[in-house]
């Protein structure tokens, strides 16, 4: 079956065509989807998000976003533990077999250090392609909820908002005369190393145990196994912020 004929929001019995697949129809299936699910968060029928969320990471549609977001992001050409890339039209068409919710189990973290303008190292952990296509698929649930639920004057990690919107709520506030005189920057030491496992699987509205699977995978480094007891990985998909920018 070719992915012109396979309904939007159904989930592929086999690999489709990746170049058959009808993004505008694709992308359309996720939006309704997401909007469905921010009317019911609206609503306070939070068992008709959980069924919401589970049909749209179910679905043939917002596995194909989840599968292009991967394949599209600059790091597409690094690979995590395993060495496999989807770097082939017939990769991408069977990647969705991968992106199974059923015996899924995440691959520890593939460990690196970039320097920091300290001077000092930045360790991020690498997710396999699978993991990432994974994380990026729940997030597409993940999202219409915080945007719902966030502050209407957050900026980082946002969706469809930059610097320049920032800059311009900034100037609205400080360029008043009776506006404020002062203003308070603050940052928490490590505070992603450090942040409470049970806080956030508390905290973030999605299937607890895919959640506590990725917190839990662990990392490698010089070919050592490193379990994870606390904090969250940065350099996957699901970054620390945007687990936050979901909390209810």
């Amino acid at each position: 079956m070719s992915a012109a004929e396979m309904p939007a929001g159904a989930a592929p019995e086999r690999a489709p065509d990746w170049h058959s697949i009808e993004w505008k129809k694709v992308w359309r299936t996720v939006r309704r989807l997401q909007a469905r699910i921010v009317k019911a968060v609206a609503e306070g029928r939070w068992n008709k998000v959980k069924a919401l969320v589970y049909l749209l990471t179910h679905s043939f549609s917002g596995r194909a976003l989840a599968i292009l977001r991967v394949v599209s992001n600059s790091g597409a050409k690094t690979p995590g533990v395993d060495g496999i890339l989807w770097n082939t039209p017939e990769a991408k068409s069977a990647a969705f077999s991968a992106l199974r919710r059923h015996g899924y189990r995440p691959q520890p973290l593939h460990r690196i250090y970039i320097p920091k303008s300290n001077g000092k190292l930045r360790g991020l952990g690498i997710p396999t392609m699978a993991d990432r296509a994974m994380q990026a698929l729940y997030l597409l649930g993940l999202d219409p909820i915080a945007e719902f639920q966030a502050d209407g004057h957050s900026y980082g990690f946002r969706l469809e908002r930059r610097c320049a919107d920032a800059l311009e709520q900034s100037h609205l506030l400080l360029g008043n005369r009776h506006g404020p005189q002062w203003i308070l920057e603050g940052d928490i030491k490590a505070c992603f190393d450090r942040i409470s496992h049970d806080w956030l699987l508390t905290h973030i509205p999605m299937d607890q145990q895919l959640l506590r699977r990725w917190l839990k995978a662990g990392f490698l480094e010089k070919h050592a196994w490193f379990a994870t007891t606390e904090g969250t990985p940065q350099g996957g998909t699901v970054t620390p912020p945007t687990m936050l920018q979901n909390r209810p």
